[in-house]
């Protein structure tokens, strides 16, 4: 798709080109980047492609938020340019030494549970599908009972809910594997040798129906059904073996005696060391957890809805994953699922809320659908892309959170599965707990949609971009408005004006640019005011009519605006971001307040020098919003032109 690869194209001029590149991956909804130097990035710019929703440094990489669905097409688009992807497993090892060591474990944790997620979400909807199908109330819409159901249903319904966690082990130890450098194929054999039927059955030793064997007259052995940790450590340190024998092992050999080592090694390990110490490990997680659950009064709702989305941002949540599992395995239900699902609705909330009360299209148009995706289970884009960029309406979010999971807490809201949430998440509580469920989050919602509307955001067109050296150009600069709906002062030429229209010429040599082509949203969006852009030919700017310098930026000397006898006032802003550069590569001819005529020399500067910098060149030319002597400006917006030569726009003004 045409668009795509331009979007790709972007994204890797933007990260400062392919060069720049050491490798990049992607997850459900982030493209991940690992940047060989990270001040070539063009965060602004980057921000500003199109369907980005949000980029940021995380654990060492550069994540830029595309959405489900969305990322794999840009991802696919980046691998046709050239350059070679990297499995998300040699990302996170060229970035291991990012972060504290807390960071790296739970990265590295994330990574083998991140994959066998959906197998888990699959199940914990099939489960919700046969709660919804043996209730009482939806038999007797068809006249019959819960013993009406024929046996071989039930076994049907078992399978598809029992086998993923009976054979978790395997999912896990191929998991590990994969991520520790090991051969997968062994990993799945070792998973599947934990819960060989000739071990007794965890969960029948569990129910007092088995008993476990004593090995050496003192350790216990039985099958590890469901368990994680057992399988996780078996995992790690069976290919980290692995790949020990393999350097040692000669070549000739290697095929026989490296897997037939690395099991006999490991499965030893495993049933009477590694198994017994790390399942009683998993015994104390949960029963911690479930205490932390079980607190009185929705405590536990209150706390873990209000943190869980922090946690969220510094990206250490797949920890959680553990937990869930373990929940369902021994429980069959998932209390953390339903609190923190009030807590991803809460931020949903917060980023519609913002997304109606703006007035900035551009803002509007990612918040709006930032805020569906998050209602459908993903926040990132509405946290990265809207709330954290303004922070009050994710604090908003938080406690929104923290209110919809103290209900859920309190009305004892349990999933029947995991990573399902929000809307697709209802198929979790289709067993009698559905209007309790949409209760809590409709109350999260609210509270988070009330809160950002009334006290979490202000609609300031300018600021609300981020782009300060864009506001500090025009908000320096005396008389210029701001915005539309800010009072424009009224200039002493005004009222004078015998003139119905301003033919603006060009201030400098080049290529027109639209207006909405700049990349800068503040320009783009047309939040400053109407005009074009212009790529420099030469690092010239003249005056383009008589009149006075209205504002010189005197420390960075990147802008100049001038103000005509009509009372029309011109921004020409020379470059994006070029304010960074505080002056260096320019020099200004005129001072505030200076009279000058058209083909003066305003502003000499050194294009290499900005260039070198990594910055645009594109200069904006606009009349600024606000001004009570204009009626529109109909811009050109083709061809090259010459400075003082041709009509760049055309400014009617009110009679």
């Amino acid at each position: 798709m045409a668009e795509n690869q331009q979007i790709a194209k972007e994204v890797v001029d933007a990260v400062g080109g392919k060069e720049n590149i050491a490798s990049f991956a992607h997850c459900a909804t982030r493209l991940r980047i690992m940047v060989r130097d990270k001040e070539k990035i063009n965060q602004q710019q980057v921000e500003n492609i199109d369907k980005v929703k949000g980029a940021f440094f995380n654990s060492g990489q550069y994540q830029i938020i595309f959405g489900t669905g969305t990322v794999n097409r840009i991802f696919e688009e980046v691998e046709k340019l050239g350059i070679e992807s990297t499995s998300k497993e040699d990302l996170k090892g060229q970035g291991k030494k990012q972060g504290n060591a807390f960071q790296r474990a739970i990265r590295t944790f994330g990574d083998v549970f991140v994959p066998i997620i959906p197998v888990l979400v699959a199940t914990g909807l099939f489960m919700g599908l046969r709660g919804l199908l043996t209730q009482p109330q939806i038999l007797a819409w068809f006249g019959a009972t819960p013993e009406d159901i024929s046996p071989n249903f039930l076994l049907f319904t078992q399978v598809l809910t029992d086998t993923a966690f009976a054979f978790l082990p395997a999912l896990v130890a191929w998991s590990a594997f994969r991520v520790f450098g090991g051969s997968p194929v062994l990993g799945i054999v070792l998973g599947l040798m934990l819960v060989n039927p000739a071990l007794p059955n965890a969960y029948s030793v569990a129910d007092g129906s088995a008993h476990a064997l004593t090995m050496l007259g003192f350790i216990p052995v039985v099958g590890y059904q469901g368990s994680v940790l057992p399988a996780f450590f078996v995992g790690l340190l069976g290919a980290k073996f692995e790949k020990f024998l393999r350097k040692r092992i000669p070549e000739a050999l290697d095929l026989i005696l490296t897997p037939f080592i690395t099991l006999l090694v490991m499965i030893i390990l495993g049933l009477f060391a590694i198994g017994p110490i790390f399942h009683s490990v998993e015994e104390w997680v949960l029963h911690g957890t479930t205490t932390v659950l079980d607190l009185p009064y929705g405590i536990a709702g209150l706390v873990i809805g209000f943190f869980h989305q922090i946690i969220v941002v510094t990206g250490v949540h797949h920890i959680f994953n553990f937990l869930e599992i373990q929940l369902l395995e021994k429980n069959g239900s998932n209390a953390f699922n339903a609190i923190i699902t009030t807590a991803m609705a809460a931020q949903g909330a917060a980023c519609l809320a913002v997304g109606l009360k703006t007035k900035n299209m551009k803002l509007k148009a990612l918040a709006l659908p930032s805020s569906l995706s998050a209602f459908l289970g993903i926040t990132e884009p509405a946290i990265f892309g809207v709330n954290l960029r303004y922070m009050k309406p994710f604090i908003m979010g938080l406690i929104g959170g923290a209110v919809g999971g103290f209900m859920a807490s309190l009305f004892h809201l349990a999933g029947s599965g995991m990573s399902v949430t929000v809307i697709p998440g209802t198929l979790l509580y289709l067993n009698g707990q559905l209007p309790l469920y949409i209760l809590s989050n409709l109350v999260a919602m609210i509270v988070a949609f009330v809160l950002t509307w009334l006290f979490g955001y202000k609609n300031e067109a300018v600021t609300e971009e981020g782009t300060a050296e864009a506001a500090a150009a025009v908000e320096t600069a005396g008389p210029v408005a701001t915005s539309a709906s800010t009072s424009a002062p009224v200039s002493s030429a005004s009222a004078a004006s015998s003139i119905d229209k301003l033919e603006l010429l060009a201030p400098i040599t080049g290529k027109v640019v639209p207006l909405e082509e700049v990349p800068d949203p503040a320009f783009s969006g047309k939040h400053m005011g109407e005009g074009i852009a212009i790529e420099p030919a030469e690092g010239k700017a003249f005056a383009p009519f008589d009149g006075t310098v209205a504002h010189v930026m005197e420390k960075s000397k990147h802008a100049v605006i001038l103000e005509h006898e009509s009372g029309v006032q011109l921004l020409i802003h020379i470059g994006i971001n070029t304010v960074g550069l505080k002056g260096s590569g320019f020099k200004v001819h005129v001072n505030t307040g200076d009279k000058v005529s058209k083909g003066q020399l305003l502003v000499e500067f050194d294009m290499e020098t900005i260039r070198q910098a990594g910055l645009p060149l594109v200069t904006p030319v606009l009349i600024p919003s606000g001004l009570d002597v204009v009626e529109n400006v109909i811009p050109s917006v083709e061809g090259n032109v010459t400075a003082g030569q041709e009509t760049v726009a055309v400014v009617h003004l009110k009679k």
